[in-house]
């Protein structure tokens, strides 16, 4: 029989992971309250699309998934969800915004963009880690399932006839 030994916090990888997508999740939180307080910023970056409609109805989007997912991302709830709805802005961003930037260049923009798209593509897809509340929720939902799981074996023991009525 094999024993699990438990790790360090710093010795378990998925706590760097974690860390990484809470500073996202702070970081797109930010970017967000930014947008709001000095919108003319956003609308910057949108007008470089040259349409009429697309700043007007993106930069709600953009602004409630930088927000909201910003901070379902802190806090790792619904963490795939949150990664997942700000992934269209961020590629509005890099290939609309910042491609015509090029590499390299003093603000990095597109590194930076390019940057943040992958790290929510990595995290739409593999989820959040041990430090989330999806791993609390899942962790609790499971510790009440085998309770209740439990409860019906106890039942189902006394009185078999009726135990189905428990599950």
């Amino acid at each position: 029989m094999a024993t699990e030994t438990k790790k360090a916090w710093w010795q378990d990888a998925s706590v760097g992971l974690d860390l990484i997508r809470i500073y996202l999740g702070i970081g797109l939180m930010v970017r967000g309250g930014m947008f709001i307080s000095q919108p003319e910023v956003l609308v910057d970056f949108l007008k470089r699309t040259h349409t009429w409609l697309v700043p007007l109805a993106l930069s709600q989007y953009v602004v409630a998934a930088h927000l909201c997912g910003g901070i379902l991302l802190a806090l790792g709830l619904g963490t795939r969800l949150a990664a997942a709805v700000q992934i269209p802005p961020l590629l509005g961003a890099v290939l609309f915004v910042h491609l015509h930037d090029g590499l390299l260049t003093a603000g990095q923009s597109l590194e930076f963009a390019a940057l943040v798209l992958a790290m929510l593509s990595a995290f739409a897809v593999f989820g959040a880690g041990h430090l989330s509340l999806d791993a609390w929720l899942t962790k609790r939902n499971a510790e009440t399932q085998g309770d209740l799981e439990t409860d019906v074996l106890e039942a189902h023991e006394e009185d078999p006839e009726h135990a189905h009525a428990h599950l």
